[in-house]
């Protein structure tokens, strides 16, 4: 490999803003996006926060809710009178 050409890859601490919680894992993302340090078994990492991970993330928790496309069209049917649905 050439010197220089490809980016440091390192361990970093992911931390979720919206529940606090931490994932220690190695990425190439750059130092400007640093948030401080974190200290994991002994070891500093620095942090890097983000909005959402897989444990705060509607689809992954299991809140997500379903939409009834069914419920849609006739309720877009009886707003325009389409179909000989009531208005």
């Amino acid at each position: 490999m050439k010197p220089s050409l490809h980016p440091e890859y390192r361990f970093v601490v992911f931390r979720d803003i919206s529940n606090n919680t931490e994932f220690l894992t190695r990425t190439s993302i750059h130092e400007r996006n640093f948030k401080g340090t974190a200290t994991i078994d002994g070891n500093e990492y620095p942090v890097v926060l983000v909005d959402i991970s897989a444990t705060s993330h509607p689809f992954f928790t299991g809140q997500q809710k379903l939409m009834d496309a069914e419920g849609r069209v006739e309720k877009f049917n009886r707003k325009y009178g389409l179909g000989g649905a009531p208005a």
